[in-house]
């Protein structure tokens, strides 16, 4: 864990499962974090699992069937157990065995690919909640030390030259097409780890939000090594 992220006036950090499914986003907080250090062997798991795509779905059932040691035993009690808590409080937790994600190739000038720091939308009252439990691990952004990517002078004269409609429909354009959730990051910024083992909940932009939505990033893979990710 980044020591300088519990200084971080966006985070909160909460000691329990229970608080961190109760405790609510307020004023600056808009990710709050249920800090851990886990014990087991998760590299072991992800020496074991298949990896059948690039970014693999990893069902509880391939889970069990794995042949472990008793660290690699420790390590998916706590993943079955994360899985479990998620889906009671009425979550849909996904485990992936992640190599890498699909990089936005379309245009050259603005990436919509998970590797652009971006918030995620919604149009319910939902979080987002994300543990990585061996590989990178992904940073959040402070919002003011971020520029929405569609308010770049530059950046928003391509999109106008590639939008081709009326002018009133130029909004809905950048929304249809997600380039409203992506930012830049500004000269000066610090962008915060999220560590290994914590079990995170992250503001989304949905209409009863009272606070900004986290500005976070996925994390360049390691060279060699995937990732285990769950997230809901």
């Amino acid at each position: 864990m980044n020591n300088q992220v519990s200084e971080n006036p966006q985070v909160s950090m909460v000691p329990t499962f229970h608080e961190l499914i109760n405790t609510p986003f307020l004023q600056t907080v808009n990710a709050i974090c249920w800090q851990r250090n886990l014990v087991g062997d998760f590299r072991e798991i992800v020496s074991k699992l298949e990896l059948r795509d690039d970014l693999t779905n990893i069902s509880v059932d391939e889970l069990l069937n794995l042949s472990l040691t008793d660290n690699g035993e420790l390590a998916r009690n706590i993943i079955l157990e994360d899985l479990r808590l998620l889906s009671d409080a009425g979550a849909s937790p996904s485990l992936n065995l992640i190599k890498n994600y699909e990089r936005d190739t379309g245009l050259d000038f603005i990436s919509t690919d998970v590797y652009s720091y971006h918030v995620d939308r919604s149009p319910v009252e939902t979080a987002t909640f994300l543990c990585t439990y061996y590989g990178a691990t992904s940073d959040i952004l402070p919002n003011d030390q971020a520029e929405q990517k569609i308010l770049n002078p530059e950046i928003r004269l391509k999109l106008k030259q590639l939008y081709d409609g009326a002018e009133i429909g130029f909004e809905n354009f950048l929304s249809e097409n997600f380039f409203d959730l992506h930012y830049l990051q500004k000269p000066g910024a610090n962008p915060y780890n999220l560590g290994l083992g914590s079990l995170w909940k992250l503001a989304v932009d949905h209409p009863g939000q009272v606070v900004l939505p986290c500005i976070h990033r996925a994390p360049i893979e390691n060279h060699g090594e995937y990732r285990l990710l769950l997230i809901c």
